[in-house]
């Protein structure tokens, strides 16, 4: 991936992902994440994981998302009031946040591993993405697999429980 699309690319992500904590609106919220993971998915094109980047498309911003826009549909979120800024907050946040951003970016120019390439593999053969993708999930990370399905299940019969109208 040329350095131009991954840094149009990640822009667009931080500003999608920027549009998710500042809006107040929840749908238009829940679309910006759509955003940020359509642009995080371009990424992994980028990077040739080209399974990562259709899961990525297909789970998350196709199948989860649709089923955030379904609970705040179905929960009739109103967009939030305005409040007055507190200069106080403001400013410290500020200089917290640009503290960091000074702490990361002295961390990150004396980080010397990250300026070496990658070395080859000795004899490697191309092996698919999906059958390493499907081995990794069936046989190391089973347990992890399985339980995060039943989390997922026991999350949308809870959405549905909490979500129906009593009769009066």
């Amino acid at each position: 991936m040329s350095p131009v699309l991954f840094w149009l690319f990640t822009l667009l992500m931080l500003g999608f992902a920027t549009s998710v904590v500042v809006n107040r609106n929840p749908v238009a919220s829940a679309l910006s994440l759509v955003g940020a993971f359509l642009a995080l998915a371009a990424l992994f094109v980028g990077l040739d994981a080209y399974f990562i980047a259709v899961i990525q498309v297909l789970v998350y911003a196709g199948a989860v998302m649709v089923l955030f826009l379904f609970i705040i549909m179905l929960l009739d979120l109103k967009a939030e009031q305005r409040r007055r800024f507190n200069i106080v907050t403001l400013l410290g946040g500020s200089i917290v946040a640009a503290g960091f951003i000074a702490e990361l970016t002295a961390l990150l120019s004396k980080f010397q591993l990250g300026k070496r390439g990658f070395p080859t593999l000795p004899g490697a053969k191309p092996v698919d993405d999906v059958y390493q993708v499907g081995m990794t999930l069936f046989t190391t990370h089973n347990l992890p697999l399985q339980v995060t399905g039943v989390l997922i299940l026991v999350a949308t019969i809870g959405v549905i429980i909490l979500s129906r109208r009593e009769l009066k």
